[in-house]
């Protein structure tokens, strides 16, 4: 099943899971296969990466995956291997990992399900043979994660180089993604409950909870946007005075915004709450929209629904322990908050948009000899709890709802050629879209009361753009005292965010990339490969704004950061499910890392660099200076068209220079040195000229194949010396089939197999003095060596060191096919055929 198929089965199955439909469901309590993907085989070589993304739906259970590859390396050896050389597998929730710049923990022992917990951290695992990987609803959340495929990690892994050293792997998928049947049982093995709780808003006008359907309010504050030409001050003076009014009436209502908060509040009956012995009930709630806190406070709890518990012994007293987790199945272990609700309600500020999991459970503490002791109460408990959600209204937000909340509408760039290109603006009654950034001087949050306001922006990463780059930008004529602070889900601030950064500093994160410059005057930074969704950007400002110094933002989603810093290009491609699309460097010779700001060579080594690789070319005048020697003119041009274009083509890799475009001077540069290679061998035949231009002919054939489809292909060197080889044997083949086929094949049949055996042994041994005669010895045996050489340095060529194996490649080449050349006895040949001729005529004349 390809991986479109996958994602439309788990749409299918979750309409119909929703519609009540018994296509997708099963018995309670069993889970069941709804959804599976099964790759074909892919090659990585070194170097190479590649992504799959993979949709978890709301009900699944748990994910199956198997891995199968040729990686022949134990673990021993893995402890051993550089990063460089280590072949991973890497698995992250929302976005692409990056192993090279981020912070992944990679598991040498074990394999992902291991791992208690896997969100929010990138883990990874190196390439093993066979490989089975199952994790569960309790391990992982529902959503879109991602598995990446490295073979080695570094900055070299963005730098452009001409071979592919290093191994190459072969490796397939199978994943396998098992469901409930409904929506109230869970876990792993779908056999937990999630109970019910019925809901209730406090506020007779019921708005919409959605993103979406956020009220703006004051949004003709936002008409300073509308800069168009030569109007574009005499209309920003014009909004100031529109805005003015507004303010007014804002603080004349400041008392009523201030408690315009929609309270949701959701209870669970007491009679169907009790607990037993190490028993957990486990509670959902979805959250909508922006909310600035949620509470959950027990309103009751009984032992056996008669005794009451609300004054417990000192000595011993019954705790009732409550575990949240977001979007996933909390445990007594893992969880992202608790408390004793039965002492003091749970309180979780700015909580993140989606799914919320609570566990409740009685703990006994019973306190013997000074030291508390906590064992799982023996006796029934029933409870009831009540959890409430804050929302703000009117485009507030904050725990008192006094601060500014916009949505940003994402406008796509016309001059990209990525799809997912754009910018983000605040959505306005009307305005222009031909400016990407915006004025903060008027749309910031005002409050006599505090020293510091925070004011807030939406913005939704698009489906399929995870592998893009989140851009910021904040500029100011002054000294910028602004802080952001961003987050993914939810409303950031001091005490939680997902990145920060200030004109001074910024937090540690390694997706993270900050480009401050030291004036202080602007802040930017990149959030690399952020997730899909709703993300929330806000704004630490001080309130004394006196508006006399403008300050301008921008946000927008780019394909490359700072578009690769002017050292490579910009490429996009998809992953292996076709849903997803990710962008990355490619860096030039020198530089190298994410964003190829990591210089590799320096401009004196890439001085000499250059010098070796073009000037190793002029190896190639030793045999273009036989062969115009010998009169081969074929051979010379050969020889002489394969140095000259091999010197243009390393020009042009290295950045010199380019006479023609690159991928023309790279299949030159490669076919020209297949064929000096098959013509040298097909030299050593001295066969006639008719038979040598049929084999040349065929070799020009297959080397230019070679030179188009697969280059840099490590086994092509094997390949031309296999077809020189052959061309050299058939030349052999016809040349000594002519000359001894009287010896071998006798016009009549001769039944004495003495005779016949000793004509053979004759014609063996006249084939071997022919040979003997046919080529000094001494410059075969050079030539070979030479020829060894330049194996060696193929072998020997890595990233590193490519320059100078590459450039001993060059040398070693030439001379032995000079040697080769040199070893052939062309001319004496002819010389002993032309007396043979001449004695045969004499005696053909003295008989007449």
């Amino acid at each position: 099943m390809g991986a479109s198929d996958l994602r439309l089965l788990v749409l299918i199955c979750s309409w119909a899971l929703m519609a009540g439909s018994s296509a997708c469901q099963g018995p309670p309590g069993l889970s069941s296969v709804v959804a599976s993907y099964k790759g074909g085989e892919t090659w990585l070589r070194h170097y190479d990466w590649t992504y799959l993304r993979v949709e978890l739906p709301p009900w699944f259970s748990s994910m199956a995956m198997t891995f199968s590859s040729d990686v022949g390396i134990d673990e021993e050896q893995l402890k051993l291997l550089p990063k460089s050389t280590l072949p991973l597998i890497c698995f992250k929730e929302g976005s692409p990992p990056i192993p090279d710049i981020s912070d992944s923990k990679i598991l040498l022992n074990g394999s992902f399900g291991g791992a208690q917990n896997l969100s929010n951290v990138e883990q990874c695992i190196p390439f093993q043979k066979n490989l089975t990987a199952i994790l569960t609803n309790e391990q992982i959340s529902p959503g879109i994660w991602y598995i990446g495929f490295f073979n080695g990690l570094g900055p070299d892994r963005t730098q452009s180089k001409m071979i592919s050293g290093g191994n190459t792997y072969v490796f397939s998928t199978s994943i396998i993604v098992e469901g409930c049947a409904a929506s109230t049982f869970w876990g792993p093995y779908c056999n937990q409950t999630v109970n019910m709780i019925s809901c209730s808003q406090s506020l007779t006008d019921k708005l919409s909870r959605s993103l979406l359907d956020l009220t703006v309010y004051k949004s003709s504050s936002l008409n300073h946007m509308v800069r168009t030409g030569a109007h574009r001050k005499a209309g920003y003076h014009l909004l100031l005075e529109r805005y003015a009014i507004e303010e007014k009436q804002v603080v004349s209502n400041t008392s009523v915004l201030t408690t315009a908060e929609n309270l949701i509040t959701c209870n669970n009956p007491i009679e169907s709450s009790c607990l037993y012995q190490e028993e957990l009930k486990f509670y959902f709630l979805d959250i909508l929209g922006i909310a600035s806190q949620f509470k959950i406070t027990i309103t009751d709890f009984r032992l056996n629904q008669t005794s009451s518990m609300n004054n417990p012994s000192n000595s011993s007293r019954i705790l009732l322990m409550c575990y949240v987790r977001f979007n996933a199945m909390p445990l007594r272990t893992l969880h992202d908050h608790s408390a004793d609700i039965s002492r003091a309600p749970l309180i979780v500020k700015s909580p993140k948009i989606g799914r919320w999991f609570i566990a409740i459970e009685a703990v006994k503490q019973t306190e013997v000899n000074g030291v508390i002791q906590e064992t799982y109460s023996e006796a029934g408990l029933c409870f009831s709890f009540q959890w409430q959600v804050y929302e703000c209204l009117g485009g507030k937000a904050g725990l008192n709802c006094t601060w500014e909340t916009y949505v940003l509408q994402r406008v796509p760039k016309r001059s990209s050629g990525s799809l997912f290109e754009s910018y983000y603006l605040p959505i306005v009654e009307y305005g222009s879209t031909e400016y990407s950034d915006f004025y903060l001087d008027h749309l910031l949050s005002n409050s006599s009361v505090e020293q510091y306001g925070w004011t807030y922006f939406f913005l939704d990463i698009p489906h399929g753009a995870a592998g893009a780059n989140m851009h910021i930008l904040l500029t100011s004529d002054t000294k910028v005292n602004y802080e952001i602070y961003s987050r993914f889900g939810g409303l950031p601030s001091a005490d939680s965010w997902d990145y920060h950064a200030n004109s001074t500093s910024n937090s540690s994160s390694s997706t993270f990339l900050s480009l401050n410059d030291l004036s202080g005057k602007r802040i930017e930074f990149y959030i690399l490969y952020p997730r899909e969704g709703t993300w929330c950007i806000g704004l630490k400002h001080p309130l004394d704004n006196n508006y006399k110094h403008q300050t301008a933002m921008s946000i927008s989603l780019d394909a490359c950061p700072g578009h690769c810093n002017q050292n490579g290009a910009c490429r996009t491609l998809m992953d292996e499910s076709g849903l997803t699309f990710y962008s990355y460097c490619t860096c030039d010779r020198d530089h190298g890392g994410f964003d190829c700001s990591n210089e590799l060579v320096t401009r004196k080594g890439h001085m000499w660099q250059s010098i070796f690789l073009v000037a190793s070319n002029a190896a190639a005048i030793l045999p273009s200076f036989w062969a115009l020697r010998q009169k081969a003119y074929a051979e010379w041009v050969l020889f002489s068209s394969s140095g000259i274009s091999s010197g243009l083509y390393h020009a042009c890799d290295v950045g010199s220079w380019c006479v023609l475009s690159f991928h023309v001077l790279q299949f030159l540069d490669f076919w020209l040195s297949f064929m000096a290679v098959v013509s040298t061998f097909i030299y050593m035949a001295t066969i006639d000229e008719a038979s040598k231009r049929a084999i040349h002919t065929s070799a020009f054939i297959l080397t230019a194949l070679l030179a188009v489809m697969h280059a840099t292909w490590s086994a092509n060197i094997f390949i031309v010396i296999a077809i020189g080889i052959l061309g050299l044997l058939f030349g052999w083949g016809l040349e000594f089939s002519t000359a001894c086929r009287p010896i071998y094949c006798p016009p009549r049949f001769d039944l004495n197999l003495p005779e016949r055996w000793q004509n053979i042994k004759s014609w063996f041994w006249n084939l071997m003095k022919k040979l003997q005669k046919r080529y000094h010895w001494r410059f075969v045996l050079l030539g070979f060596v030479a020829l060894a050489l330049a194996a060696t340095s193929w072998k020997m060529e890595a990233y590193q060191t490519y320059w100078i194996w590459h450039s001993i490649w060059h040398i070693a080449m030439y001379t032995s096919s000079f040697f080769f050349l040199c070893s052939t006895c062309v001319k004496r040949s002819n010389e002993q055929q032309e007396p043979e001729y001449q004695l045969t005529r004499q005696d053909s004349s003295s008989r007449a």
